[in-house]
């Protein structure tokens, strides 16, 4: 059986698109400090964005929504979410997603990290207005 070594490219699709993928090392990129118990790290493109939040235990992102859909992963840790009336305990390995619009606040149960994935990209931070992230700072 003979394999086919054509290196990442299908004949016939899109040729005269040639873009290539973008390449990041996630752990070098710059840690924005928002406050002494929570940090972030993230990157974007045209369409998505993908975010890694540090909380310290106690941290607190105050209640908020935006436009964009939101797919949260636990990755070590818990986090308490307040949510249209209702409380959830996403502890690692767990997913929960928002819809666009949907208000949620997070509290950090303990040291965690939250991998988030936004569609489309999160432009209140590109532009520095998400004004809720202004009491994250105090």
């Amino acid at each position: 059986m003979e394999i086919n070594k054509t290196l990442g490219v299908v004949p016939h699709i899109f040729e005269h698109y040639h873009a290539l993928p973008l390449f990041y090392d996630f752990e070098n990129m710059p840690i924005e400090k928002l406050s002494d118990k929570i940090s972030r790290q993230y990157i974007y493109c045209a369409q998505s964005m993908l975010v890694k939040w540090i909380f310290k235990k106690g941290a607190e992102v105050p209640l908020h929504h935006h436009i964009n859909e939101q797919i949260t992963w636990i990755t070590e840790g818990a986090v308490k979410i307040y949510s249209q009336g209702k409380e959830f305990i996403v502890k690692a390995g767990q997913v929960i997603v928002f819809p666009p619009h949907v208000p949620h606040e997070f509290i950090a149960l303990e040291d965690t990290i939250d991998i988030d994935f936004f569609t489309p990209v999160r432009e209140d931070w590109i532009n520095q207005v998400a004004s809720y992230l202004e009491k994250v700072k105090k």
